[in-house]
C-alpha cells in the first residue's frame, strides 16, 4: 500500500465515523467508546493537523462536558433529536432538499440527484436506514465508499477519473449546504455536542478540497 492509498483509507474512516454521529443517537456502549485510550488517541492525532485543531478541540471539549452530565446517554440523545428530528422551524435538518430546493420539501431533487450517484457507482444505502438519499449521514457513507472504490482503480487514469469525482461530489453534494446546516445546528443545538460535530464536518470538507484539488 502506497502513501496515498493509505492516506485514503484514513480519510474514508473519517467520513464513516462522522456519518455514524450524524445517522443516529450514540448507545451507551458507543457513548463508553469515546473515552477510550483509542479514540482519545485518533482524535489528538486528527487535531494535529492544523486546520483541523480547533474544530477536533471544540469536539474533544464537548465530549469531556458529556461524560459529566448525570445521565449522558439519555441527554445526548435528546440533543440529537432536538437538532436533528424536529420541524424546519426548530432544528437542523440533514437533508439537502431543505437547503438546496426552493420547494422546501423533503425528497426533492437534491435527493434524486444523490440517488443517481448511489446508482452510478453501484453504491447501495443501507437497508436499515430508511431515509431520504440526501440525508447526510448516506452522503457522508457514500463519500467514504468512493474513497475506498478509488483505490481499487487499475489504471492510473481511472484513480484520477474517481479522485475528480469525489472533489465534484463534495462540492456539489456537501458544501453547497452543509456551511448554512452547521450554522443552524449551532443555533439549535444548546449543548454544543452535535454543533461541533458538524462544525468539524465542514473544516474537514474544505480541507478535502484542498487536498483534491491539489493545493
Amino acid at each position: 500500500m502506497n502513501e496515498l492509498t493509505a492516506f485514503n483509507e484514513q480519510r474514508a474512516e473519517i467520513y464513516w465515523w462522522l456519518s455514524s454521529l450524524l445517522s443516529a443517537e450514540l448507545t451507551t456502549e458507543q457513548l463508553e467508546q469515546y473515552g477510550s485510550f483509542e479514540v482519545r488517541t485518533f482524535l489528538s492525532n486528527l487535531a494535529e493537523t492544523p486546520e483541523l485543531s480547533d474544530s477536533v478541540n471544540a469536539l474533544i471539549e464537548k465530549l469531556n462536558a458529556v461524560q459529566g452530565r448525570e445521565d449522558a446517554q439519555l441527554e445526548l440523545s435528546a440533543d440529537f433529536c432536538d437538532a436533528f428530528l424536529g420541524s424546519d422551524k426548530s432544528s437542523a435538518l440533514p437533508y439537502a432538499s431543505m437547503y438546496l430546493d426552493k420547494s422546501g420539501l423533503l425528497n426533492a431533487k437534491p435527493a434524486q440527484d444523490m440517488r443517481e450517484w448511489l446508482t452510478k457507482y453501484n453504491i447501495a444505502q443501507k437497508a436499515e436506514f430508511n431515509e431520504p438519499a440526501d440525508h447526510i449521514a448516506i452522503e457522508l457513507d457514500f463519500l467514504g465508499n468512493l474513497i475506498v472504490m478509488t483505490n481499487q482503480q487499475v489504471s492510473e487514469d481511472e484513480f484520477e477519473a474517481y479522485m475528480s469525482a469525489q472533489l465534484t461530489f463534495i462540492n456539489e453534494q456537501l458544501l453547497s449546504w452543509t456551511p448554512r446546516f452547521n450554522e443552524i445546528c449551532i443555533e439549535r443545538d444548546k449543548f454544543g455536542f452535535y454543533a461541533a460535530v458538524t462544525g468539524l464536518l465542514v473544516t474537514f470538507l474544505k480541507l478535502d478540497v484542498k487536498f483534491l484539488a491539489g493545493e
